[in-house]
């Protein structure tokens, strides 16, 4: 991934009901201890402890402290100023849940878990920008951390800090926040405190940590974590030809997986659950399916009327037959999207790390 990943596995402990037993799967998620990460066949818990939350860092853990941390804002703006945080703590405060994950999370085997779902806390960005002057010129947002690193642009290096942009109507969306807590704590260094930018629906590479500078532009920012890094590459078939495309990572894509599978005490069936998410529309349904048969529909639970998080999601196997078995779960919006299969169109010629949605099958015996 090209980063630098903090060390840490504190697993969830399954809370099953008394006599109830997890049945392995036969492909489990490797557990990596350098690497803090949920753990499917584990998770009972809605809101991600914070010790369980993926880290990311481009260019280390810059060294930060509360005390005298201040937002710079700048750029295309009618009054540029600095804002001391103990100043963005005092204003309106806004809280909600929102589903974090890394855009790289389950393109690899070892890397399933790169997701986690906090409660959030800060201030909207969007009266700052506009207490701050937009200029009409104005067509971006740039956010920058404290965080910084040497890049080579045409043989020569230079002095980075990480940056991502978000166009100006999605910066200015109400539900952008400059926040300061995750689960009712100040958030941490590892998590990009004492400030961070939490952007609802897209990847966590937008959600910029350790964040101190934010600059209005009149064109495109094109450092790179957006033109050059966090880009995805598809071929679209047309007839005998290939029509390549690299396009930046933004909103998370429409997903689901299947977490755990367990025996009930008494009972021939087995119960299975899982998670499922996307950049914010209303889910229209999650389907599982067993092996070579028809997709059946899950129960949506927890989180189903939350836009911005994973849902759960459970299915009762009523009398499986002993042996090895193939589940897969799709997800589908009210947007009719539906999550691809592997071999789908629309993904089966992407050709980089990131933006993994593919219908993910896990394998149990019973």
């Amino acid at each position: 991934m090209g980063a630098t990943l903090a060390s840490a596995l504190v697993p969830l402990l399954p809370a099953l009901e008394e006599g109830e037993e997890l049945v392995p799967f036969l492909d489990p998620q490797p557990a990596n201890p350098e690497r803090p990460m949920v753990q499917w066949d584990q998770l009972t818990s809605w809101i991600t402890p914070v010790e369980s939350f993926f880290t990311v860092a481009h260019y280390g853990y810059p060294k930060t402290s509360a005390d005298g941390w201040a937002l710079d804002i700048g750029g295309l703006v009618e009054r540029p100023r600095s804002y001391a945080l103990e100043e963005i703590r005092r204003r309106p405060r806004r809280e909600f849940p929102a589903t974090l994950e890394c855009s790289g999370n389950g393109s690899a085997a070892g890397f399933l878990g790169g997701i986690g779902n906090g409660r959030w806390t800060g201030t909207p960005l969007a009266p700052i920008l506009k207490e701050c002057g937009v200029r009409e010129e104005a067509i971006e947002a740039v956010f920058f951390g404290a965080d910084q690193g040497a890049e080579k642009i045409r043989g020569r290096d230079y002095p980075q800090h990480f940056g991502r942009s978000l166009a100006l109507p999605d910066a200015l969306k109400n539900m952008v926040l400059l926040s300061y807590e995750l689960n009712g704590q100040p958030i941490d260094n590892r998590h990009g405190g004492p400030l961070r930018l939490v952007v609802p629906g897209w990847y966590g590479v937008a959600w910029v940590k350790w964040l101190n500078r934010i600059e209005l532009h009149d064109r495109r920012f094109m450092a790179r974590f957006m033109g050059r890094d966090y880009v995805t590459i598809r071929g679209e078939e047309r007839g005998d030809q290939v029509i390549w495309r690299e396009m930046a990572v933004g909103r998370m894509n429409l997903k689901s997986i299947v977490a755990r599978v367990t025996r009930r005490p008494g009972s021939s069936g087995l119960r299975v659950t899982g998670a499922a998410w996307n950049d914010g529309p209303p889910l229209r349904a999650v389907e599982l399916k067993m092996d070579s048969g028809p997709w059946l529909a899950a129960r949506i639970g927890e989180g189903a009327t939350a836009p911005y998080c994973w849902k759960f999601w459970s299915f009762d196997w009523k009398d499986p037959a002993p042996g090895e078995h193939t589940l897969v779960s799709r997800a589908i919006d009210r947007q009719g999207r539906i999550q691809p299969a592997a071999e789908d169109a629309a993904i089966k010629l992407k050709r980089t790390y990131w933006e993994a949605n593919q219908q993910y099958p896990r394998r149990v015996k019973v």
